[in-house]
């Protein structure tokens, strides 16, 4: 939500610095660390609020990241085989392909 905020910011101060500059102008005063508008500011001063503070030393947290075992990565060289058919074939068609091919319900003329 920072970020949208922050956009939005740029966004007003931009089209605020149009009216009266050029676009190249305009976009450095909008960029520019050292001009920012209320909403930068409230937007940096949230980002700072959100950052959590060091861990004391000791923590629970580090205790934790430190007992962490990562798991063993065992590589597997195997191939997997295709089913065993138990050496069937597929069965050969016994008869030809009837021509014409058979007519669908759809094209069957309406009596």
């Amino acid at each position: 939500m920072l970020d949208v905020a922050q956009v939005f910011a740029w966004g007003r101060m931009f089209a605020g610095y149009a009216q009266c500059e050029s676009l190249s102008d305009a976009a450095r005063a909008t960029f520019d660390p050292g001009k920012p508008c209320a909403i930068c500011r409230a937007v940096s001063r949230a980002r700072e609020a959100s950052v959590p503070a060091p861990l004391r030393a000791g923590s629970a947290e580090k205790l934790i990241l430190i007992s962490e075992v990562p798991a063993e990565f065992v590589a597997r060289n195997e191939t997997p085989a295709w089913p065993d058919t138990g050496g069937r074939r597929p069965e050969a068609r016994a008869s030809d392909v009837p021509l014409p091919p058979p007519r669908g319900l759809a094209s069957a003329p309406i009596a």
